[in-house]
């Protein structure tokens, strides 16, 4: 709180006049980081599609804010809003396409932080983040591949 009040300008307690902790810090900003990835839920008939689609907006937030999904990780609390219901969202499509919608899900958002947390330290060229990001739509139609055949 301290490092992001003297970003700003203003005093760290001025900050609670918005948010009540660090959590609600975190809360606040991931809803807006995230808040495209479930943009058209709901709108298409295939699961499997808007399955593709949410991960692959979800990898990308994922990719360009990596360490505010790291400080999201540290801080369960911070863990409502948006990155809840990109959860429950990807629960339910799971839910009417395999036996094992929770570990599908598990399986599904660690590829996304796995793919898209690493490589984002690192990654300074602009060519090396669009291999990745082909990388791993690669890869998350070859998973979506075997549920389907499950």
């Amino acid at each position: 709180m301290r490092s992001l009040a003297t970003r700003l300008g203003v005093t760290p307690m001025s900050l609670y006049h918005h948010v009540e902790d660090r959590a609600g810090l975190l809360r606040a900003l991931s809803d807006r980081v995230y808040a495209g990835v479930l943009e058209g839920a709901g709108e298409s008939a295939d699961r499997r599609s808007e399955i593709h689609a949410i991960l692959t907006r979800y990898h990308d937030a994922v990719r360009r804010h990596p360490q505010l999904t790291l400080a999201i990780f540290a801080s369960p609390e911070a863990f409502a809003g948006v990155t809840r219901q990109i959860t429950d969202r990807l629960t339910a499509l799971l839910e009417e396409v395999t036996t094992q919608p929770r570990l599908w899900r598990d399986i599904l958002i660690d590829h996304a932080h796995g793919s898209g947390l690493p490589p984002s330290a690192s990654l300074e060229r602009q060519e090396e983040a669009w291999t990745i990001q082909e990388q791993y739509r690669q890869s998350l139609d070859c998973l979506l591949d075997c549920l389907a055949a499950r």
